[in-house]
């Protein structure tokens, strides 16, 4: 069971999904030290004390990391970066304009 599970939702279309997934590996990549592979839509990564992956679809990201023994006490922070990141990259979902009334005689 992972000591992370990260799942958002978007409105991006699988392309821009997959472009704002590879943003976030590069990101977590520099803070963390991670490496990975794509294989499909899910990213495999890992370094001593951490393994994950994030897989990619047309409507959600889903990130899950299970941390090593030593890193499970930093898990509250790891998840609040892993979180600031998500929001900087994943635009909320557009709202409507509201309908303007018809005029009418």
């Amino acid at each position: 069971m992972p000591d992370i599970d990260l799942r958002r939702a978007h409105h991006l279309g699988h392309k821009a999904a997959r472009a704002t997934a590879d943003k976030l590996a590069e990101d977590l990549g520099e803070r963390f030290g991670l490496r990975g592979d794509w294989q499909g839509n899910v990213l495999h990564f890992e370094r001593p004390g951490v393994t994950g992956t994030l897989a990619v679809d047309d409507k959600d990201l889903h990130l899950t990391v299970t941390l090593g023994f030593l890193l499970k006490a930093m898990k509250g922070s790891i998840e609040r970066a892993i979180d600031e990141k998500l929001d900087a990259l994943l635009p909320a979902k557009p709202k409507k304009a509201p309908a303007r009334p018809k005029k009418g005689g």
